[in-house]
């Protein structure tokens, strides 16, 4: 059950918030079982930052590893 608590929604926007809802309920759901990684545990994995080459050894490699190509 939803609940407006403030204001005082039209019937098209009520019906895009419930779209919303319904929306990621259906994809939580589905997602369940396929194994693929969710959450932010995929994007702040550390070895994602290994995953490039090291630039060459030299006198700006510090630089050029900041800038991944």
């Amino acid at each position: 059950m939803i609940k407006v608590v403030r204001g005082n929604p039209s019937p098209e926007e009520l019906a895009a918030a419930l779209a919303v809802v319904r929306a990621r309920a259906a994809a939580a759901s589905a997602g369940e079982g396929s194994g693929a990684p969710s959450g932010p545990g995929a994007w702040s994995d550390p070895a994602r930052l290994a995953a490039h080459r090291l630039p060459a050894p030299g006198p700006s490699a510090w630089v050029r590893s900041a800038w991944p190509r």
